[in-house]
């Protein structure tokens, strides 16, 4: 047992040092203040231009299969919100006003919707028409997915992954340990160095989204109406693929109404 805190212990100690803590965004209303540990050698410039390709990729696929939609009422409503929203960005992070910030509509059943890093969001038709949205409701997705890139979680969850393969190069070398034993030290590994975090990204995108949107003058309250209607979609026979990627916690929609009055006169402001 000894052995497997020893390699929980180096798998931090690797990826500490080969890091660096930063501050990607301001804490805002919301008081979003933790620091990130970022790999050195994995820049954002670098983060967003590899998801940059992937992103002219799905993109060129969805071309393809006809599916991309430019003109439909719903691809003008994705990219006016998107607009108000991107508008609202640098508040939490000055550079993201020069990003080559992207948004498109793709025709398909999915309920899903994400940002990637760099600004290119991508909204899925049936998330809107399965959940009937209002513009409010698509916000408060923008918004939480907009705040993912603006707190490069992405970038973070990279670094984790370069101190898990640290930690397996290093602990076998230094324990002599077998490739059954390597495949333990990876779960230890994972669960000591990404669960937590995982949970607190969501937390972040929760509130940083909440006060984009308000500050984009939508409804605050539209978030709590969002996660219920998530709730209710994923107690059916297949769970949409937004939820896989951000599971609802029982505390999400408690933490959300909790915040709600910090940016209720940012939103009250936006109106006027």
């Amino acid at each position: 047992m000894r052995n497997w805190v020893v390699v929980g212990a180096l798998g931090a100690s690797l990826l500490l040092a080969g890091c660096q803590a930063v501050n990607t965004t301001s804490g805002g209303a919301v008081g979003v203040e933790r620091k990130q540990y970022m790999f050195s050698m994995l820049s954002t410039d670098q983060v967003n231009q590899m998801y940059a390709q992937s992103y002219q990729q799905t993109l060129g696929e969805a071309t393809n299969q006809g599916v991309l939609d430019k003109t439909s009422a719903n691809a003008r409503r994705v990219q006016a919100i998107a607009d108000r929203l991107i508008a609202q960005a640098p508040q939490f992070r000055p550079d993201s006003a020069q990003w080559q910030w992207e948004v498109n509509l793709i025709k398909s059943d999915e309920l899903n919707a994400n940002c990637g890093p760099g600004g290119k969001i991508i909204f899925y038709s049936g998330l809107i028409d399965k959940l009937q949205l209002t513009d409010d409701e698509i916000a408060a997705v923008m918004g939480h997915e907009i705040a993912h890139a603006l707190r490069e979680h992405g970038r973070e969850a990279m670094s984790k992954a370069y101190g898990i393969q640290m930690a397996r190069s290093g602990a076998g070398a230094l324990l002599g340990l077998g490739e059954d034993s390597l495949q333990l030290a990876d779960t230890v590994v994972q669960y000591s160095l990404t669960l937590p975090n995982s949970r607190s990204n969501e937390n972040e995108a929760d509130l940083i989204g909440l006060e984009l949107a308000a500050r984009a003058g939508y409804n605050p309250n539209a978030a709590i109406t969002l996660w219920n209607k998530m709730a209710k979609a994923s107690g059916g026979s297949s769970q949409p693929e937004f939820m896989s990627t951000h599971p609802a916690s029982d505390s999400r929609i408690s933490s959300l109404q909790a915040a709600i009055p910090k940016v209720m006169p940012l939103y009250e402001q936006a109106k006027k």
